[in-house]
Formats: C-alpha cells, sequence, structure tokens
C-alpha cells in the first residue's frame, strides 16, 4: 500500500492545555505510519505562539503558526489545511493522544481513490476516573467522542467528527473549507458541526465520493471535570441545536438532519428503555441516563427552533472559503 502522506493538523488557543498540547504532539511522533509533518495553528495568542514556537524551534517535522483568519477553529483548520503540504490532512484535538496505529488506518482506507474522508473512534477520559452514572453513552458527541448508535466497524456515514478525522487534500479543492461562524470560535458556548456542513456540501459537489469511520483508529480525549456536569451537558445540546440549524440551511434540511431522524427515532428511545430497565433492576444510574436521554432531546429541539428563527431573521452569518496554499 503507498503511503499517501499525511500532514497533521493541531489547533491550540490556551496555555491552559500546555501539557495536552505536548501529550497530542508526542502521540503523533510515536505513530506506526509516519506523519510528513504536524503543524500547530495557535488561535490568536501571542503568548502560547511564542511558548510553542521555542518549544519545537529544533524540530524540522512540527511547525508552528498563527491563525492566519478570523478567531475560532474552523479558521485555525483553514490555515492549516493552506500550509499543510500532505496528500491527506488529519485533524487531532489538542487534549487528545493518538493510538500508533493512528495514522495507519487512516491511510488504509485511502488505498480506494474514492474515498475522501476517513474518520475514527474517539474514546473518552474522564477526569474523576470513571463515567459518570447519569450521562448516557448515546450521548458522548456532547464531550467530543464516539457515541453509541455509531455502527462498527469501517463503515460508509455521511460525516466525520472533526476532533478525530482526515480529509483527502482534493477534498479541500473541490469543495472548499470548513465554514466559518458554524463551529467553536472563542464564545464560551460550544457550538459545533462545522465537519457535519463540509461532508455533505462535499458529497454534493462530489456524489462519488465515499466517506468512512474505521474504529480502529483510535484517539483518546480528555474530559475535564466541568464537563461531566449535567450544567455542560445541557449548554452543549442546546449548542447542537442552534449548530444544526446553521447546517440545515446550508445545505437544506433533508441531509442536514439525515443523520439525526434515524438517531432520535431508534437509538434514543432504545436508550430511554435501557435506562428505564435498569432503574427497575435498581442498577446505578439508570433513572439519571434516561432523564438525560429526554433532556437532551428537548435542550437541542430547542436550540434548533431559536436557531432557525435567527437564521430567518439574518442574525447568525456563515461563510466558506476557498483554500489557497502551495501544493505539496
Amino acid at each position: 500500500m503507498r503511503d499517501p502522506g499525511i500532514s497533521v493538523v493541531i489547533c491550540v488557543y490556551t496555555e491552559d492545555r500546555w501539557e495536552d498540547i505536548l501529550a497530542a504532539v508526542s502521540s503523533v511522533r510515536a505513530q506506526s505510519c509516519p506523519a510528513l509533518e504536524t503543524l500547530l495553528v495557535v488561535d490568536h495568542n501571542a503568548a502560547l505562539l511564542e511558548r510553542l514556537a521555542r518549544e519545537y524551534e529544533t524540530d524540522a517535522a512540527v511547525r508552528v503558526l498563527a491563525n492566519a483568519g478570523l478567531r475560532g477553529l474552523s479558521a485555525g483548520r483553514n490555515t492549516g489545511i493552506a500550509a499543510s503540504h500532505g496528500e491527506v490532512i488529519a485533524f487531532l484535538d489538542d487534549d487528545a493522544v493518538a493510538e500508533r496505529d493512528w495514522l495507519r488506518r487512516f491511510a488504509e482506507g485511502y488505498a480506494d481513490p474514492r474515498v475522501m474522508a476517513v474518520g475514527g473512534r474517539t474514546v473518552p477520559v474522564w477526569a474523576s476516573g470513571r463515567r459518570p452514572a447519569w450521562f448516557p453513552e448515546e450521548f458522548d458527541w456532547v464531550v467530543g467522542c464516539t457515541y453509541r448508535g455509531l455502527p462498527p466497524g469501517r463503515v460508509r456515514v455521511r460525516n466525520v467528527l472533526g476532533g478525530n478525522a482526515s480529509f483527502r487534500r482534493t477534498a479541500f479543492e473541490a469543495a472548499g473549507g470548513f465554514a466559518t461562524g458554524i463551529g467553536r470560535d472563542g464564545d464560551r458556548r460550544p457550538l459545533g458541526c462545522e465537519e457535519t456542513e463540509l461532508c455533505i456540501r462535499l458529497t454534493r459537489v462530489r456524489p462519488d465520493a465515499l466517506l468512512l469511520i474505521d474504529d480502529r483508529a483510535v484517539i483518546h480525549h480528555r474530559v475535564p471535570g466541568p464537563r461531566e456536569r449535567f450544567a455542560y451537558f445541557r449548554t452543549r445540546t442546546y449548542a447542537e441545536g442552534l449548530s444544526k440549524a446553521l447546517v440545515a440551511r446550508s445545505v437544506g434540511a433533508g441531509k442536514g438532519l439525515e443523520s439525526e431522524r434515524r438517531y432520535t427515532t431508534r437509538v434514543l428511545p432504545a436508550g430511554v428503555a435501557r435506562g428505564l430497565r435498569d432503574a427497575l433492576l435498581a442498577r446505578r444510574g439508570g433513572a439519571g441516563r434516561a432523564g438525560a436521554i429526554v433532556a437532551g432531546v428537548l435542550t437541542a429541539a430547542s436550540g434548533y427552533v431559536v436557531g432557525r428563527v435567527r437564521a430567518r431573521r439574518g442574525g447568525t452569518t456563515f461563510s466558506v472559503v476557498r483554500i489557497e496554499g502551495e501544493r505539496p
């Protein structure tokens, strides 16, 4: 199998995650399929930019650069794409570490020339040492992780999940970069869905494109203590509704909510049933999980309604940029 040459982009924004950033880079260095390069894109933080530049000044495999666009994750990723040289660009969260064969599993997926994106499995690492009893696995996306309901193995999907994903460079040439105004932008509200919008936009311009998830491409994502609390759960699910409204505005509600319909009509009812069964059997957390699923659905739905109203009134805007940079 020919190595496609993979550039890894890690977007960073705060010195509070210094040790996490170093661990993420170290996990890329330890890959069984070596990365062509690692790009650390710093989001409008001069002190962090300078500190990382000093840390890696003698390491030719690590490049440190400033986000060249607006504040936010989408613009940071676009900066990394434009500066990268690989045929494939992989994205790793700054508070995650990749298992040794992470990039190898990605590379295997691109043996088929129709494959435009490959994602992986993200496992939560809870700050408390264990999953909160009330926290349903069906909502692990709240903390940026793979959730119950996704199919196992290497399978075709509508969209990959952004913190553990890779794209062929030609995908960005065809569809443009990540849309600004959808995902996280330094605001306190934890928005998302920028990778969903990109994937749907990509398959519109390239109907033959295959998007895959391989659950053997594993990363471990740290979940800080505040994100184990119900207050964050509620805030994040509401923000997801807001984000889904923007996705629907961009690509239409049919494609924008296609996977969500199955999730809400099949996966979540089964989760509620399991929770209630566990409660009847006096198993720890069963009632809490069932209640959290119901609360999550209602909160996300309210966010979606608010987001749709705002979009119609023109209160929220987003834009898609063309990726400009040197070809490898």
